[in-house]
Protein backbone atom coordinates (compact mmCIF):
# COMPACT_ATOMS: atom_id res chain seq x y z
CA UNK A 1 0.00 0.00 0.00
CA UNK A 2 1.09 3.58 -0.99
CA UNK A 3 -0.08 7.10 -0.45
CA UNK A 4 -0.52 10.13 -1.80
CA UNK A 5 -2.35 13.37 -1.49
CA UNK A 6 -4.68 14.84 -4.09
CA UNK A 7 -5.65 18.57 -4.58
CA UNK A 8 -8.88 20.47 -5.66
CA UNK A 9 -7.34 23.46 -4.53
CA UNK A 10 -10.60 24.77 -2.71
CA UNK A 11 -10.80 28.58 -2.07
CA UNK A 12 -13.26 30.18 0.53
CA UNK A 13 -14.77 33.38 -0.60
CA UNK A 14 -13.28 36.28 -0.38
CA UNK A 15 -11.17 36.06 -3.17
CA UNK A 16 -8.30 38.49 -2.40
CA UNK A 17 -5.06 38.12 -4.31
CA UNK A 18 -3.34 36.97 -0.97
CA UNK A 19 -6.21 35.06 -0.19
CA UNK A 20 -5.78 32.66 -3.33
CA UNK A 21 -1.66 32.65 -2.80
CA UNK A 22 -2.26 31.89 0.85
CA UNK A 23 -4.01 28.65 -0.14
CA UNK A 24 -1.64 27.57 -3.07
CA UNK A 25 1.77 28.21 -0.77
CA UNK A 26 -0.63 26.25 1.69
CA UNK A 27 -0.66 23.43 -0.38
CA UNK A 28 2.95 23.26 -1.41
CA UNK A 29 4.09 23.17 2.70
CA UNK A 30 2.16 20.21 2.72
CA UNK A 31 3.47 18.52 -0.27
CA UNK A 32 7.00 19.24 1.45
CA UNK A 33 6.53 18.01 4.29
CA UNK A 34 4.75 14.95 2.95
CA UNK A 35 7.64 14.47 0.78
CA UNK A 36 10.17 14.12 3.70
CA UNK A 37 7.94 11.96 5.38
CA UNK A 38 7.59 9.19 2.58
CA UNK A 39 4.40 9.96 0.80
CA UNK A 40 4.90 8.42 -2.88
CA UNK A 41 2.49 10.95 -4.81
CA UNK A 42 0.85 13.86 -5.37
CA UNK A 43 -2.07 14.08 -7.50
CA UNK A 44 -3.72 18.15 -8.80
CA UNK A 45 -7.01 17.89 -10.57
CA UNK A 46 -7.45 20.09 -13.86
CA UNK A 47 -10.99 22.25 -13.25
CA UNK A 48 -12.82 24.86 -14.65
CA UNK A 49 -15.08 27.76 -13.02
CA UNK A 50 -15.85 25.78 -10.25
CA UNK A 51 -16.03 28.64 -7.50
CA UNK A 52 -14.65 27.40 -4.13
CA UNK A 53 -14.88 23.50 -4.81
CA UNK A 54 -11.36 23.77 -7.46
CA UNK A 55 -9.37 26.84 -8.12
CA UNK A 56 -6.72 24.17 -9.98
CA UNK A 57 -7.24 25.28 -13.66
CA UNK A 58 -3.31 24.91 -14.02
CA UNK A 59 -1.96 21.66 -12.43
CA UNK A 60 0.94 21.88 -14.60
CA UNK A 61 2.04 25.05 -13.23
CA UNK A 62 1.26 23.72 -9.30
CA UNK A 63 2.98 20.20 -9.64
CA UNK A 64 5.76 21.94 -11.57
CA UNK A 65 6.50 24.04 -8.67
CA UNK A 66 5.91 20.79 -6.35
CA UNK A 67 8.38 19.53 -8.15
CA UNK A 68 10.99 22.37 -8.24
CA UNK A 69 10.52 21.85 -3.81
CA UNK A 70 10.70 17.95 -3.37
CA UNK A 71 12.97 15.00 -4.09
CA UNK A 72 11.19 11.69 -3.89
CA UNK A 73 7.45 12.20 -4.67
CA UNK A 74 5.82 11.81 -7.90
CA UNK A 75 3.43 14.41 -9.04
CA UNK A 76 0.67 13.60 -10.84
CA UNK A 77 -2.43 14.48 -13.41
CA UNK A 78 -5.58 13.64 -11.65
CA UNK A 79 -6.90 14.25 -14.37
CA UNK A 80 -5.54 16.58 -17.72
CA UNK A 81 -8.94 16.84 -19.58
CA UNK A 82 -8.15 15.28 -23.01
CA UNK A 83 -10.82 17.12 -25.32
CA UNK A 84 -10.08 18.81 -27.60
CA UNK A 85 -12.36 22.33 -26.39
CA UNK A 86 -9.98 22.31 -23.27
CA UNK A 87 -6.54 20.86 -24.40
CA UNK A 88 -5.03 20.66 -27.86
CA UNK A 89 -2.63 16.49 -27.38
CA UNK A 90 0.02 18.31 -29.01
CA UNK A 91 0.44 20.65 -26.39
CA UNK A 92 -0.68 17.89 -23.71
CA UNK A 93 2.47 15.88 -24.70
CA UNK A 94 4.52 19.01 -24.81
CA UNK A 95 3.89 19.81 -21.50
CA UNK A 96 4.10 16.92 -19.68
CA UNK A 97 6.92 16.20 -21.18
CA UNK A 98 8.58 19.10 -19.91
CA UNK A 99 7.06 18.48 -16.44
CA UNK A 100 8.59 14.75 -16.14
CA UNK A 101 12.16 16.65 -17.46
CA UNK A 102 12.03 19.08 -14.69
CA UNK A 103 10.55 16.94 -12.02
CA UNK A 104 13.66 14.37 -13.03
CA UNK A 105 11.42 11.55 -14.32
CA UNK A 106 8.39 11.55 -11.57
CA UNK A 107 5.58 12.48 -13.42
CA UNK A 108 2.46 9.99 -13.71
CA UNK A 109 0.10 11.21 -16.36
CA UNK A 110 -4.04 10.53 -15.49
CA UNK A 111 -6.45 11.31 -18.04
CA UNK A 112 -10.05 11.95 -18.11
CA UNK A 113 -12.84 14.03 -19.69
CA UNK A 114 -14.14 16.11 -17.77
CA UNK A 115 -17.80 15.41 -15.05
CA UNK A 116 -19.38 18.46 -15.03
CA UNK A 117 -22.30 20.79 -17.16
CA UNK A 118 -20.51 23.74 -16.27
CA UNK A 119 -17.26 22.67 -17.13
CA UNK A 120 -18.15 20.99 -20.41
CA UNK A 121 -20.70 24.28 -21.44
CA UNK A 122 -18.45 26.66 -20.75
CA UNK A 123 -15.60 25.54 -23.19
CA UNK A 124 -18.81 24.53 -25.40
CA UNK A 125 -17.54 20.60 -25.56
CA UNK A 126 -20.45 18.42 -26.29
CA UNK A 127 -20.66 15.60 -23.78
CA UNK A 128 -21.35 13.07 -26.29
CA UNK A 129 -18.57 13.10 -28.09
CA UNK A 130 -15.75 13.24 -24.54
CA UNK A 131 -15.40 9.84 -24.26
CA UNK A 132 -14.75 9.19 -28.00
CA UNK A 133 -11.98 12.21 -27.71
CA UNK A 134 -10.19 10.94 -24.74
CA UNK A 135 -9.83 7.16 -26.43
CA UNK A 136 -7.96 9.10 -29.82
CA UNK A 137 -5.76 10.96 -26.95
CA UNK A 138 -4.48 8.19 -25.05
CA UNK A 139 -4.03 6.43 -27.95
CA UNK A 140 -1.85 8.97 -29.77
CA UNK A 141 0.33 10.84 -26.38
CA UNK A 142 2.44 7.34 -25.90
CA UNK A 143 3.39 7.88 -29.51
CA UNK A 144 3.79 11.52 -29.54
CA UNK A 145 6.35 10.85 -26.42
CA UNK A 146 8.14 8.21 -27.95
CA UNK A 147 8.25 8.44 -31.78
CA UNK A 148 10.83 10.20 -33.24
CA UNK A 149 7.82 11.51 -36.00
CA UNK A 150 4.25 11.75 -35.95
CA UNK A 151 1.10 12.25 -37.70
CA UNK A 152 -2.52 11.29 -37.31
CA UNK A 153 -5.50 12.09 -39.28
CA UNK A 154 -8.43 11.36 -36.90
CA UNK A 155 -11.80 12.08 -36.31
CA UNK A 156 -11.67 15.18 -33.33
CA UNK A 157 -8.23 16.03 -33.98
CA UNK A 158 -5.06 15.88 -36.97
CA UNK A 159 -1.47 16.84 -37.68
CA UNK A 160 0.80 16.61 -40.52
CA UNK A 161 4.42 14.74 -39.79
CA UNK A 162 6.40 16.40 -37.52
CA UNK A 163 8.51 16.09 -34.61
CA UNK A 164 7.03 16.02 -30.90
CA UNK A 165 9.67 18.00 -28.87
CA UNK A 166 11.11 17.60 -25.91
CA UNK A 167 10.38 13.61 -25.12
CA UNK A 168 9.77 12.85 -21.86
CA UNK A 169 12.59 11.91 -19.43
CA UNK A 170 10.95 8.65 -17.97
CA UNK A 171 11.63 5.53 -20.39
CA UNK A 172 9.48 4.54 -22.20
CA UNK A 173 7.40 7.17 -20.96
CA UNK A 174 5.03 8.32 -17.99
CA UNK A 175 3.01 5.70 -16.52
CA UNK A 176 -0.47 6.35 -17.34
CA UNK A 177 -4.19 6.16 -15.64
CA UNK A 178 -7.60 7.13 -16.39
CA UNK A 179 -10.19 8.66 -14.18
CA UNK A 180 -12.78 5.98 -12.76
CA UNK A 181 -15.74 7.71 -11.61
CA UNK A 182 -18.57 6.85 -13.88
CA UNK A 183 -19.98 2.83 -14.18
CA UNK A 184 -18.05 1.42 -16.36
CA UNK A 185 -14.68 3.50 -16.71
CA UNK A 186 -12.76 0.64 -14.76
CA UNK A 187 -13.20 -1.67 -18.21
CA UNK A 188 -12.28 1.43 -20.07
CA UNK A 189 -8.93 1.72 -18.07
CA UNK A 190 -8.27 -2.28 -17.75
CA UNK A 191 -8.55 -2.81 -21.37
CA UNK A 192 -6.38 -0.25 -22.79
CA UNK A 193 -3.77 -1.27 -20.08
CA UNK A 194 -4.08 1.94 -17.68
CA UNK A 195 -3.72 2.59 -14.08
CA UNK A 196 -7.44 3.26 -12.18
CA UNK A 197 -7.49 6.24 -10.60
CA UNK A 198 -10.34 6.00 -8.56
CA UNK A 199 -12.52 9.71 -7.90
CA UNK A 200 -15.34 8.22 -6.17
CA UNK A 201 -15.93 7.23 -2.39
CA UNK A 202 -18.33 4.16 -3.37
CA UNK A 203 -18.22 1.41 0.04
CA UNK A 204 -16.14 -1.36 0.01
CA UNK A 205 -18.55 -3.91 -1.59
CA UNK A 206 -19.39 -1.71 -4.61
CA UNK A 207 -15.29 -1.18 -4.62
CA UNK A 208 -14.47 -4.97 -4.92
CA UNK A 209 -16.42 -5.14 -7.38
CA UNK A 210 -14.92 -2.87 -9.57
CA UNK A 211 -11.31 -3.75 -8.62
CA UNK A 212 -12.28 -7.35 -9.23
CA UNK A 213 -13.68 -6.71 -13.36
CA UNK A 214 -10.49 -4.58 -13.66
CA UNK A 215 -8.11 -7.28 -12.42
CA UNK A 216 -9.56 -10.01 -14.72
CA UNK A 217 -10.07 -7.30 -17.99
CA UNK A 218 -6.18 -6.06 -17.71
CA UNK A 219 -4.83 -9.31 -18.30
CA UNK A 220 -6.41 -9.13 -21.92
CA UNK A 221 -5.88 -6.00 -22.20
CA UNK A 222 -4.17 -4.53 -25.57
CA UNK A 223 -2.01 -1.52 -23.63
CA UNK A 224 -2.37 1.73 -25.69
CA UNK A 225 1.30 2.29 -24.62
CA UNK A 226 4.43 0.76 -24.25
CA UNK A 227 3.58 -1.10 -20.95
CA UNK A 228 0.82 -2.05 -19.17
CA UNK A 229 0.32 -0.16 -15.62
CA UNK A 230 -1.75 -2.56 -13.38
CA UNK A 231 -2.41 -0.55 -10.42
CA UNK A 232 -5.59 0.72 -8.68
CA UNK A 233 -5.62 3.81 -6.51
CA UNK A 234 -8.57 5.18 -4.84
CA UNK A 235 -9.09 8.44 -2.62
CA UNK A 236 -10.53 9.41 0.56
CA UNK A 237 -10.22 12.04 3.30
CA UNK A 238 -7.25 12.11 5.97
CA UNK A 239 -7.77 13.79 9.27
CA UNK A 240 -5.37 11.47 12.05
CA UNK A 241 -5.12 13.01 15.75
CA UNK A 242 -4.60 10.80 19.28
CA UNK A 243 -7.65 11.74 20.26
CA UNK A 244 -10.42 9.71 18.50
CA UNK A 245 -12.77 12.03 19.01
CA UNK A 246 -11.14 14.89 17.97
CA UNK A 247 -9.96 12.97 14.83
CA UNK A 248 -13.43 11.87 13.77
CA UNK A 249 -15.29 15.17 14.42
CA UNK A 250 -12.61 17.40 12.62
CA UNK A 251 -12.45 14.91 9.70
CA UNK A 252 -16.16 14.75 9.30
CA UNK A 253 -16.08 18.60 9.09
CA UNK A 254 -13.56 17.97 6.18
CA UNK A 255 -15.71 15.92 4.56
CA UNK A 256 -18.83 17.87 5.06
CA UNK A 257 -17.57 20.99 4.38
CA UNK A 258 -16.06 18.85 0.79
CA UNK A 259 -19.49 17.99 0.48
CA UNK A 260 -20.89 20.69 0.84
CA UNK A 261 -19.19 22.62 -2.24
CA UNK A 262 -19.34 19.51 -4.45
CA UNK A 263 -22.94 18.98 -4.16
CA UNK A 264 -23.46 22.84 -5.19
CA UNK A 265 -22.29 21.29 -8.75
CA UNK A 266 -25.30 18.57 -9.66
CA UNK A 267 -27.77 21.49 -10.54
CA UNK A 268 -25.64 22.56 -13.10
CA UNK A 269 -25.09 19.22 -14.11
CA UNK A 270 -28.34 18.28 -14.62
CA UNK A 271 -29.54 21.15 -16.81
CA UNK A 272 -27.96 19.03 -20.00
CA UNK A 273 -29.27 15.07 -20.22
CA UNK A 274 -27.08 13.29 -22.18
CA UNK A 275 -26.35 9.60 -23.01
CA UNK A 276 -22.57 9.54 -22.48
CA UNK A 277 -23.15 10.57 -18.41
CA UNK A 278 -25.71 8.61 -17.30
CA UNK A 279 -24.53 8.57 -13.73
CA UNK A 280 -22.76 11.70 -11.52
CA UNK A 281 -20.41 9.02 -10.12
CA UNK A 282 -18.57 11.21 -7.56
CA UNK A 283 -21.18 13.09 -6.23
CA UNK A 284 -24.39 11.49 -5.05
CA UNK A 285 -21.55 9.37 -3.32
CA UNK A 286 -20.04 12.59 -1.47
CA UNK A 287 -23.65 13.15 -0.02
CA UNK A 288 -23.42 9.84 1.89
CA UNK A 289 -19.86 9.74 2.51
CA UNK A 290 -19.08 12.20 4.85
CA UNK A 291 -20.98 10.85 8.22
CA UNK A 292 -17.71 9.41 9.39
CA UNK A 293 -15.89 6.11 9.56
CA UNK A 294 -17.20 2.75 10.71
CA UNK A 295 -20.42 3.63 9.96
CA UNK A 296 -23.09 1.59 9.28
CA UNK A 297 -23.91 3.22 6.10
CA UNK A 298 -21.67 0.99 3.51
CA UNK A 299 -21.42 4.57 1.34
CA UNK A 300 -19.91 5.92 4.03
CA UNK A 301 -17.12 3.24 4.79
CA UNK A 302 -13.26 3.18 5.06
CA UNK A 303 -12.61 6.92 5.88
CA UNK A 304 -9.46 7.85 7.13
CA UNK A 305 -10.82 9.89 9.85
CA UNK A 306 -10.02 9.24 14.19
CA UNK A 307 -6.92 8.08 15.93
CA UNK A 308 -4.23 5.90 14.15
CA UNK A 309 -6.05 2.47 15.24
CA UNK A 310 -8.95 4.06 13.44
CA UNK A 311 -7.31 4.86 10.19
CA UNK A 312 -5.61 1.84 9.77
CA UNK A 313 -8.51 -0.27 10.25
CA UNK A 314 -10.16 1.56 7.61
CA UNK A 315 -6.83 1.44 5.46
CA UNK A 316 -6.51 -2.21 5.91
CA UNK A 317 -10.16 -3.03 4.87
CA UNK A 318 -8.82 -0.98 1.12
CA UNK A 319 -5.78 -3.07 1.45
CA UNK A 320 -7.91 -6.22 1.73
CA UNK A 321 -10.18 -5.97 -1.74
CA UNK A 322 -7.06 -5.23 -3.75
CA UNK A 323 -6.55 -0.97 -3.71
CA UNK A 324 -2.72 -0.66 -4.54
CA UNK A 325 -2.56 2.91 -3.70
CA UNK A 326 -4.82 5.85 -1.91
CA UNK A 327 -4.74 9.35 -2.53
CA UNK A 328 -5.68 11.98 0.21
CA UNK A 329 -7.98 14.89 0.57
CA UNK A 330 -6.12 17.43 3.38
CA UNK A 331 -8.73 20.03 3.54
CA UNK A 332 -11.64 21.76 1.64
CA UNK A 333 -12.11 25.78 1.84
CA UNK A 334 -9.38 25.90 4.70
CA UNK A 335 -11.85 24.24 7.01
CA UNK A 336 -8.76 23.09 9.20
CA UNK A 337 -6.24 25.09 10.14
CA UNK A 338 -2.98 24.62 8.33
CA UNK A 339 -0.61 23.69 11.26
CA UNK A 340 -3.38 21.05 12.28
CA UNK A 341 -3.34 19.29 8.65
CA UNK A 342 0.64 19.31 8.97
CA UNK A 343 0.42 17.66 12.80
CA UNK A 344 -1.84 15.23 11.30
CA UNK A 345 0.64 14.18 8.24
CA UNK A 346 3.07 13.81 11.04
CA UNK A 347 1.03 11.40 13.37
CA UNK A 348 0.39 9.43 10.29
CA UNK A 349 3.48 9.26 9.14
CA UNK A 350 4.47 8.06 11.97
CA UNK A 351 1.50 5.82 13.49
CA UNK A 352 0.13 4.16 10.55
CA UNK A 353 2.61 4.14 7.56
CA UNK A 354 4.37 1.56 9.56
CA UNK A 355 1.88 -0.68 9.68
CA UNK A 356 2.02 -0.81 5.93
CA UNK A 357 5.80 -0.86 5.01
CA UNK A 358 6.54 -3.98 4.73
CA UNK A 359 3.93 -5.14 2.61
CA UNK A 360 5.30 -6.39 -1.10
CA UNK A 361 5.55 -3.99 -3.98
CA UNK A 362 2.58 -3.46 -6.44
CA UNK A 363 2.89 -5.52 -9.52
CA UNK A 364 2.93 -2.63 -11.61
CA UNK A 365 4.96 -2.91 -14.93
CA UNK A 366 6.25 0.71 -14.20
CA UNK A 367 9.01 1.92 -16.22
CA UNK A 368 11.90 3.71 -14.51
CA UNK A 369 13.81 6.97 -15.00
CA UNK A 370 16.78 6.66 -17.42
Amino acid sequence: MKFGLFYEISVPRPWTREREREVYMNCIEQVKLADTLGFEQVWAVEHHFLEEYSHCSAPELFLTACAMVTKNIRVGHGIVVCVPEFNHPIKIAEKTATLDILSGGRLEVGTGRSATWTELGGFRADPDDTKKSWDEFVRCLPKMWTQETFSYQGRFWSMPERTILPKPYQRPHPPMWVAVTSPGTEVDAADRGLGSLGLSFGGFAEQDKKIATYRKRIQLCDPVGDFVNEQVATSNFLFCHEDDKIGLETGQRLGNTFNYLATQLISTREVYSSRSYQSLGLLPQLRRAATGPDATNEQAEGLAFGNPERVIRAIKRWESIGVDRINFILNANETIPQEQVLASLRLFAKEVMPAFAAKPASAALAPAAE
